[in-house]
């Protein structure tokens, strides 16, 4: 099951049913060329190969391999860090060269089953009851970064307790090294033609292939519903921008040296950046109704236009409050040890 069946099977039973086919809708340029209104999805195949092996397809999917190269690069990254002392408080890094290795253990750990029991509980709790069974099916799809987050905070802890390693500084190793698969994860989202956003007029609004991305909401004026590509602007914030924000406190202020400080800037920039987006993708299905049509879970008014907070963005406020906790406390305990 695609990662955004859940996020749209309930519209038409909300009302938002209207489905429209992609006519030749656009505009002309000065020189009178035809040019469309908006961009059609690439043709882009969800698996890079397949292999087929008494009589069962095996494939590597686009999504499997963001997971793997986003570990890989974030587990590189942190060798990188360990091999340089000067990084750190005292010139002394938390771990050796080798702990990051045997970190990435408890990561994935952390990731798949953290990321699986956040998606049933956050998102999809009547699995629970109607099909238990649903839960061990991962291949079907479903995960959620909450839950997959909670699990590296776990793995990251059951870890430093083993090992000794400092809690602070090893979080802000980790930190640095998750926006990798941050990215990797939303751009493998948008090849797998999953999470859109909501529809839009805007003129790099996307045709999305599936047809429930076609399900209008009632009185959409436009021919098609070209939707925004918010997968791409989830890879740009919560991936590039934050990629290079941590990196260039690392570079270029010394933020090693002053444990905590990366951790709380990554939870309130994740947390920033997804509850921004979180106003352009297409609300959960099982939140939606006609008179809530973007899924929100938290309502301050009434009516199809009421502003209220989706699952994603009441997730996220606890992250921005725990992160600026950590500011406030690197802040202290670096003035009481000056």
């Amino acid at each position: 099951m695609p990662a955004n069946m859940g996020r749209i099977d309930g519209l038409a039973k909300a009302g938002l049913d209207r489905v429209v086919a992609p006519p030749q809708a656009g505009r002309r340029s000065h020189s009178g060329a035809f040019m469309p209104a908006y961009l059609t999805f690439p043709d882009l195949d969800p698996a890079i190969f397949s292999v087929t092996l008494f009589g069962t397809t095996l494939s590597l999917r686009w999504y499997a391999l963001a997971y793997i190269v986003g570990l890989i690069l974030g587990w590189r990254a942190m060798v990188w860090m360990m091999r340089r002392p000067r990084l750190w408080p005292a010139d002394r890094p938390p771990m050796s060269a080798q702990g990051p290795e045997d970190l990435l253990t408890y990561a994935i750990l952390g990731v798949v089953l953290g990321g699986r029991i956040g998606y049933v509980l956050f998102y999809a709790p009547a699995m629970i009851v109607n099909d238990p069974l649903a839960i061990l099916r991962i291949w079907d799809g479903g995960m959620s970064f909450h839950g997959g987050f909670l699990g590296v905070i776990l793995a990251v802890i059951l870890f430093c307790r083993r090992t000794g390693a400092p809690l602070l500084q090893v979080a802000d190793a980790v930190a640095c090294a998750t926006p990798f698969g941050l990215m990797l994860g939303r751009l493998a989202n948008f090849v797998n033609g999953e999470l859109w956003g909501r529809p839009t007029t805007v003129s790099w609004g996307m045709v999305f292939p599936d047809e429930r991305a076609q399900i209008c909401p009632p009185g959409w004026a436009e021919p098609v519903c070209a939707r925004h590509p918010s997968q791409l602007y989830e890879a740009a914030l919560e991936g590039l921008v934050l990629l290079v924000l941590l990196w260039a406190l690392v570079l270029f202020a010394g933020w090693l040296k002053k444990p905590g400080r990366l951790t709380g800037m990554f939870f309130v920039g994740y947390g920033l950046a997804r509850s921004l987006i979180e106003n352009f993708r297409q609300g959960d299905a099982q939140f939606v109704t006609a008179d809530n049509p973007w899924g929100h879970i938290l309502r301050f008014d009434t009516g199809p236009e009421a502003w209220g907070l989706t699952m994603g963005q009441i997730l996220s406020l606890p992250m921005i409050l725990v992160g600026i906790g950590f500011f406030i406390w690197s802040a202290r305990a670096r003035a009481q040890g000056a």
